[in-house]
């Protein structure tokens, strides 16, 4: 029903929106809003498709190629969610991040600005303002990005770098295209090949009595059609903003702005963990869980890290994972919904029903096909 709908978006784009996040904002266009076109740039377009939208296949680092096709397309407003997975720091996963976070987010910009979109929604993350080490308590906008040598982790290096590209081409002459950059913290849900992929993994391979450090670790997760939600409220509101002669008052602003988006429900690490688990089936709780300290855990990551790196293989456990999930990292999100008017749709619990839900049912569907 039209009179259901959360408002106009005329035509919308999502680059990336075969992907994780993409595929759920190019659901949500088409199932919420009210939208003259929704359609999907991606490398490959095989996987998540909705019929109700249309499929482009570009590599976004083709700036000539992509410029073509927006005008082709004619988008109002563009969704720029691709983004390579942020795991690996070989020199190979480097040059990939920076090829498409970097260089593929300064091609998008370009073309937006060159085919009159009025628009642009960057995807950026809540890391940019983590080093891996410091622990974040509420931690809000006003908070330094980490940048260079202080950033341990690459992939945050080049996602700081190209929000940093998007906020700068606000209303750049002559084009006066608006920007935004959302920051969401701990995607997760269907489709998603991390965070509950990982702890699915760990799961299926006996390992969920294992915890590191002691879970007095605040952690935001996101349930991703809430992170779809933030994304297409401000792509509503930098559209109403084009429409209008007058620029908003500071504290209105989305156009140039920076904004954390999360689920508003931080809570200890573990604690997610094992709502996954049992969401997963697990009976176990909190009974027979083996504890290694906060310490040895670093130490187990660096080990396995020289291990691995003597036998040429990807670490399977890494400093890193070992520091992450035993760090405090939560955010303030007063300015998304003062802003932007945000409000998680779903509750953590709904998520972690829907998204292990969602791995249950391609278990089954795996299956099946290989009893064939």
């Amino acid at each position: 029903m039209a009179s259901e709908k959360r408002g106009d978006l005329g035509s919308v784009l999502v680059i990336g929106g075969n992907g994780f996040l993409g595929h759920h904002i190019v659901n949500q266009a088409l199932s919420s809003w009210t939208c003259s076109a929704v359609a999907s740039v991606d490398l490959r377009c095989t996987r998540n498709i909705n019929e109700g939208a249309s499929y482009h296949e570009c590599d976004i680092t083709d700036a000539a190629r992509l410029t073509e096709l927006l005008r082709a397309i004619k988008p109002d407003v563009v969704i720029h969610t691709a983004s390579p997975v942020a795991s690996g720091d070989s020199k190979t996963a480097r040059d990939l991040f920076r090829k498409v976070n970097v260089g593929g987010t300064q091609a998008v910009i370009e073309a937006c600005q060159n085919s009159g979109v009025k628009a642009l929604v960057y995807t950026s993350s809540a890391s940019v303002i983590s080093d891996n080490e410091s622990d974040l308590y509420n931690a809000d906008e006003d908070w330094p990005v980490i940048r260079g040598a202080q950033q341990k982790e690459y992939y945050s290096e080049t996602k700081a770098a190209a929000e940093e590209l998007v906020i700068k081409a606000n209303r750049q002459e002559p084009s006066k295209l608006l920007t935004t950059s959302l920051r969401p913290a701990g995607i997760f849900g269907e489709g998603d090949v991390q965070t509950l992929a990982g702890f699915l993994r760990a799961y299926d391979n006996n390992k969920s009595h294992v915890q590191l450090g002691d879970n007095t670790n605040i952690f935001d997760f996101t349930y991703v059609g809430n992170v779809a939600h933030a994304h297409l409220l401000a792509a509503r509101l930098l559209l109403a903003t084009a429409a209008s002669p007058m620029i908003p008052l500071s504290h209105e602003r989305v156009d140039g702005e920076i904004f954390f988006v999360t689920n508003d429900s931080p809570v200890y690490f573990w604690d997610f963990a094992r709502a996954v688990w049992k969401a997963a089936g697990s009976d176990k709780g909190t009974e027979g869980v083996w504890e290694i300290s906060r310490g040895m855990s670093l130490l187990l990551g660096s080990a396995s890290e020289v291990f691995f790196g003597l036998v040429g293989k990807p670490p399977t456990f890494t400093r890193l994972r070992a520091m992450v999930s035993t760090m405090t990292r939560y955010y303030n999100i007063t300015k998304a919904k003062r802003v932007l008017r945000y409000e998680p749709l779903w509750t953590l619990q709904e998520g972690i029903d829907r998204g292990v839900g969602w791995f249950v049912e391609e278990k089954k569907k795996d299956a099946a096909k290989k009893s064939q």
